[in-house]
């Protein structure tokens, strides 16, 4: 099972005698030890021209002032819901536990030291709507681990399949919105990293295009050690999930590994 069990209602999770009408998008952000970002990251949430959302953070045990954080911001925007997890149980568990808490129809993600572009939310729900596409992205910046941007763009095609992405993972996690009407709620296997990459090989399996507005909605903040900045430990990553969440036999394995390595050399 993908899908975690949920904390009891109480506490750090408000979802207890909640009557309001669900929102149009629920905001993913698992949190662990983010402190010098994560006020800036839900501001950038709060500054959308799209207003009718929710954000759901999950704590994953953080030992610093994030979840207090948190609750603070969230003291004066009641759309800022805060769950902590009784246990350390990595991303994979704090992301599935948002969505399954989630109330809006379209399910976004955002890491807790990213940012949004204020038009983010209006520009991709108006895309998703006015074409009835199940699964967007963006293109995203990134910016220094102090938050100076830098002008690099990251651009992925107008449209992906299943077999693209086996080839490398295009869409950025901090960009993806998928609709919970057309495909249920998709969580994201449980596995210590990629599982963004996981949950979209998930929804694309099935036969759904991603589909990509090319606009730069979002700021992705590099940081020393993050596995987005090690090629080979992604690579590494990237194999165990072609042979244990895809199930692909050896050579169609190192084939699209092939694939990967490729992108990461011409990047």
């Amino acid at each position: 099972m993908d899908r975690p069990p949920l904390p009891e209602a109480g506490g750090d999770d408000p979802r207890a005698g909640n009557s309001a009408p669900p929102p149009a998008v629920s905001v993913v952000v698992a949190l662990h030890n983010a402190a010098s970002f994560i006020a800036d990251t839900l501001q950038s949430v709060i500054a959308q021209s799209f207003a009718d959302w929710e954000t759901i953070v999950v704590d994953d045990c953080s030992s610093d002032e994030s979840p207090n954080i948190v609750r603070r911001i969230a003291e004066s925007d009641k759309r800022i819901r805060l769950i902590g997890l009784p246990v350390n149980s990595g991303p994979a568990v704090a992301r599935n536990t948002a969505i399954a808490a989630a109330r809006g129809r379209y399910i976004s993600f955002l890491d807790s030291d990213d940012l949004w572009q204020p038009a983010k939310l209006e520009r991709q729900v108006a895309f998703m709507r006015d074409n009835d596409y199940a699964l967007t992205c963006t293109y995203y910046e990134k910016m220094t681990a102090s938050g100076e941007r830098t002008g690099r763009i990251v651009a992925a095609p107008a449209t992906l399949s299943y077999r693209d992405m086996l080839k490398s993972n295009r869409i950025g996690c901090l960009t993806a919105m998928y609709d919970s009407a057309t495909l249920g709620k998709v969580y994201m296997p449980q596995i210590r990293k990629r599982q963004d990459y996981g949950l979209w090989l998930k929804i694309m399996r099935q036969g759904q295009i991603a589909h990509c507005l090319p606009e730069v909605l979002a700021l992705y903040r590099m940081r020393p050690g993050s596995l987005s900045g090690n090629k080979l430990e992604m690579l590494a990553y990237n194999w165990r999930l072609y042979r244990r969440v895809e199930r692909m036999p050896l050579l169609v394995s190192a084939y699209y590994l092939g694939w990967n390595i490729f992108r990461k050399l011409v990047e």
